[in-house]
């Protein structure tokens, strides 16, 4: 049983979840009082989100509403990054969300450098986006897994092809 056992540390953001979540919210802006009449709007053009509404106070709440919804189907929202609200036509404003898919290579350093100092007897390699961990003992992957899910990184981790 020497065999080596290995995991990927991924960021993806699951767009059907994305999809599904920007549905419900708008479903409850239609729905909400405080919302009618009001030209608020969720769009997905590719990897970025293009939130509008009346004012600053409704774009935000669209924003708090559209959060609530992904967390709740199970999207994660650190890997939201927020542009500037700026003005768009007929007296709205409008802010773009981008989304973060994969790992930045900086993260990927700091990730690396936090389980070769954790001294577990694995070890990671950058692929890509993405980070493979190997090690003989699953529980030091385990311990790995733990360690990660605890380290304050401003991206949202999963843990794919555990093998």
């Amino acid at each position: 049983m020497s065999s080596e056992s290995s995991f990927d540390i991924v960021s993806k953001v699951d767009m059907q979840e994305l999809v599904n979540a920007i549905t419900q919210a708008e479903r409850e802006i239609e729905t909400r009082f405080d919302f009618k009449g009001s030209k608020s709007s969720i769009k997905l053009e590719k990897e970025v989100l293009v939130v509008a509404s009346d004012d600053e106070y409704k774009l935000a709440s669209v924003i708090d509403i559209l959060q609530s919804k992904m967390v709740k189907r199970g999207v994660p929202i650190k890997n939201l990054e927020y542009g500037k609200v700026e003005p768009a036509s007929a007296a709205t404003v409008r802010q773009r969300i981008t989304l973060k898919q994969g790992i930045e290579q900086d993260i990927s350093k700091k990730i690396n450098i936090l389980i070769r100092d954790s001294k577990l007897k694995v070890k990671s390699q950058i692929q890509g986006d993405q980070i493979r961990v190997t090690g003989k003992s699953r529980d030091d992957l385990q311990a790995v897994m733990t360690l990660l899910r605890g380290a304050d990184l401003q991206i949202e981790l999963q843990f794919t092809n555990y093998r």
